[in-house]
């Protein structure tokens, strides 16, 4: 099954407030691998392009979690609407990369989202602050991932 990839981003402005609550720890799972090393992939790009490192949020996180889950166990690569998370997580701008196929998340960061301009914009805009990363895999091994972009509201 060949790689696939999509993107999308919206923006609104609100006046809200962040939660972020740390996660207890706990063993690394291989989901859990794949996405701290897309995270780094992604932040390490950023540096290189004088972009601002991407702070991983929990709100986000859960949300990546939850389309990476969907979109495994349907097999099919599609985005979310994202409009909730504006309020949902207090943002003023969100934004998705999603993809399928990749054998790990630098992978998908370097050969895959940072290939497509629409990926690579997302990836490499100045707006974007906070990100959630999350993969799942499918019952046949194909990992499905979403890469969710915001910026908190001030």
């Amino acid at each position: 099954m060949p790689a696939r990839l999509g993107t999308v981003v919206i923006g609104l402005a609100l006046a809200a407030a962040l939660l972020v609550v740390p996660a207890p720890a706990q063993a690394a799972t291989p989901a859990q691998d794949y996405a701290r090393a897309a995270v780094k992939a992604t932040n390490k790009v950023r540096a290189n392009r004088d972009r601002a490192t991407l702070r991983v949020d929990r709100c986000l996180r859960k949300a990546a979690v939850r389309q990476a889950k969907v979109m495994a166990g349907k097999s099919n690569i599609f985005h979310q609407v994202l409009g909730p998370l504006l309020d949902g997580c207090a943002l003023t701008v969100v934004g998705e990369n999603v993809a399928y196929g990749f054998a790990s998340g630098t992978e998908v960061v370097k050969t895959g989202w940072m290939k497509s301009p629409g990926h690579r914009r997302n990836i490499l805009d100045k707006r974007f602050t906070r990100v959630g990363i999350a993969a799942r895999q499918s019952d046949d091994g194909v990992w499905y991932v979403a890469q969710v972009f915001g910026k908190p509201a001030s």
